[in-house]
């Protein structure tokens, strides 16, 4: 069974978007994502959204190594954002050939985060992208049960709900609840592993989140039934950050191991 393999701009962040698309190549991955916008004020911000000369350069790169992008990262919808002003990123997300938009839900009134996201979605549906809301237990969609209600009732066919491992974990959400979802409301799902036990404090877990993950199938994760829980063929982005590891090991063959470990999880969650 053939997937598509991504890797996310956090697991090597160090690298400029340009080093990033030769890392995927020769790390083996058939994709990359591409972080348009920073997630955080302190993370380098690049010149990437419309016509730059960096944003050339990426593109130069992605032909030449055949690598695709799948996702373009991170739309946050604040209770300020003005859905419009976020074209000029999601028309360079096309222009580099993603399909998916990563999606973070900060704004605490929840009919007004579903109704920008619907106008995200139908923003995004025009460049014939998908729009995935991502929870996180430090936002404001929290948990899977309240991502999926909100997709759910933004009610467009292009808007999804990101599952990463690290976040189904950390918010509390269950394998078991993937099973009230519809099969279209999944695009692409992230991987990568943590121990079994919950940080005791949420500083903690945004410090895991942000540097200390695993590769799959090293921490105490059920990557397996996961796996299992989710569509056969969705993409797989692995978002793998490791800042002690990276004193040591470089960017290329953290890359390498990462998608090494996700392709044994998934070889065990396909076995019959």
């Amino acid at each position: 069974m053939s997937r598509a393999y991504s890797l996310a701009a956090l697991t090597v962040l160090e690298l400029t978007p340009p080093e990033m698309v030769r890392c995927a190549a020769e790390a083996g991955y058939s994709h990359v994502g591409i972080r348009l916008l920073p997630a955080t004020p302190t993370e380098p911000q690049y010149d990437l959204v419309g016509d730059t000369p960096l944003l050339r350069e990426v593109l130069r790169r992605l032909a030449d190594t055949g690598v695709q992008v799948l996702d373009a990262e991170i739309f946050r919808l604040k209770p300020e954002t003005v859905v419009a002003d976020c074209e000029p990123a999601i028309a360079t997300a096309a222009r580099l050939g993603a399909s998916e938009l990563l999606v973070a839900g900060n704004d605490p009134d929840e009919a007004r985060l579903t109704e920008r996201f619907a106008v995200l979605c139908e923003l995004a549906a025009r460049y014939r992208l998908g729009a995935n809301l991502e929870f996180m237990s430090w936002t404001d969609a929290k948990n899977l049960t309240q991502a999926a209600r909100i997709v759910a009732a933004a009610g467009q066919p292009n808007g999804a709900v990101l599952i990463d491992a690290f976040h189904l974990s950390r918010s509390g959400s269950r394998i078991a609840d993937i099973a009230a979802m519809p099969a279209h409301h999944l695009r692409y799902l992230q991987l990568g592993d943590v121990p079994a036990a919950m940080p005791a404090t949420e500083a903690e877990v945004l410090a895991e989140a942000r540097a200390e993950r695993r590769f799959p199938g090293d921490g105490g994760l059920d990557l397996v039934g996961l796996l299992r829980a989710v569509p056969a063929t969705l993409p797989i982005s692995l978002e793998v950050p490791t800042a002690t590891l990276a004193k040591t090991v470089g960017a290329v063959e953290r890359a390498r191991r990462a998608l090494a470990a996700a392709k044994r999880v998934v070889a065990t969650a396909e076995a019959v």
